[in-house]
């Protein structure tokens, strides 16, 4: 990263404060806060992140829901709809006729739409709960190692 210039007054100002100090460093796999942190041979893990497929499986049910019910109220929509031509009602030629069929028209593109995103959406959700999971098994699993790690003989390997 580039220093950025700054008028003189400020740049002895910086000078004089040196440099900004480094943060702390924190595994978010230890349970203990960065001012009290063991060692790391000495740290026993635990940590305070953890994942739950969860949130993503119930996403991906709300999805489900959703899907369905927007099918239900564009079906519900068209139906209510039928007849609208005025054939039957004696309204044929009315421009609302016509208003309310451009009407009809939009809001069965935007049903459709949300169900249809809905419907891709949920497949999705439930693929990442799934990962997650197993990239959560894999960590672990790559990490156990390092938390117990074995000792070594009497010749120091």
């Amino acid at each position: 990263m580039g220093t950025a210039a700054h008028p003189e007054s400020w740049q002895r100002l910086l000078d004089q404060a040196g440099p900004p100090p480094a943060p702390p460093l924190h595994l978010a796999s230890t349970s203990t806060s960065p001012s009290t942190s063991p060692s790391p041979s000495t740290s026993t893990g635990g940590g305070d992140l953890h994942h739950t497929p969860k949130p993503w499986n119930d996403a991906a049910g709300a999805a489900h829901s959703l899907r369905t019910d927007t099918d239900t109220a564009r079906s519900g929509l068209i139906t209510a709809h039928s007849g609208i031509d005025g054939i039957d009602t004696g309204a044929a030629g009315l421009l609302s006729v016509a208003a309310l069929k451009t009407v009809l028209t939009s809001w069965e593109e935007r049903l459709a739409a949300v169900r249809d995103e809905c419907g891709s959406l949920e497949p999705k959700l439930r693929e990442v709960a799934r990962t997650m999971g197993g990239t959560d098994h894999a960590v672990r699993s790559s990490i156990a190692g390092y938390a117990d790690p074995v000792p070594a003989d009497e010749k120091g390997r």
